[in-house]
């Protein structure tokens, strides 16, 4: 008789899915500062916490940086439809990780696919996604405000950048490229 690993264990045929709960901390953490944000601040209003740093609340019809932004409503679809594509892919991918994976590469995939999420929830429930951390060096340069779900893809996609060196570090030295 064969008895197989319980649901979620390590070296399951779920693989690497019990990592998505960290999906489910950066959503959590991502809606709730945004709830935070629409409920204490007005479109635009801005409170200054550091002299480099902001809150501020702005809406974002389109990607990173604002692309596409004004490009008419479609886009709304498109980003909703790529966060959907991605997370699904993040998903099975993370299913067929082997166990004893270094845990960048999980830690990775799951902080994008919650990020993903993250802004994909507000496209839905409000048609755009609130950004409101505004990093600034005095009134010379402004980078684009940004969110909770934002930073963590950003993290997510260092993390699989740093996995994916050290893979070939190893690869290297055992001799395996």
């Amino acid at each position: 008789m064969s008895i197989s690993p319980p649901v979620g264990a390590r070296g399951s045929r779920l693989g690497m899915l019990h990592w998505l709960w960290l999906s489910v901390v950066v959503i959590g953490a991502d809606q709730a500062s945004k709830a935070l944000i629409v409920a204490t601040l007005q479109l635009f209003e801005r409170r200054a916490w550091l002299p480099v740093l902001e809150i501020t609340r702005l809406h974002n019809r389109g990607a990173a940086f604002s692309f596409l932004n004004d490009a008419g409503g479609w886009q709304h679809y498109l980003f909703l439809g790529l966060a959907l594509t991605v997370t699904a892919g993040i998903t099975v991918w993370l299913a067929r990780l082997k166990a004893g994976v270094p845990a960048l590469l999980p830690a990775g995939l799951s902080l994008i696919a919650g990020g993903a999420l993250g802004n994909a929830i507000d496209r839905v429930a409000r048609g755009y996604v609130v950004d409101f951390i505004h990093v600034h060096w005095r009134e010379v340069w402004y980078f684009p405000a940004f969110n909770v779900a934002d930073t963590a893809i950003t993290i997510g996609a260092a993390l699989l950048v740093l996995d994916s060196i050290l893979e070939s570090s190893r690869a290297a030295r055992s001799g395996q490229q």
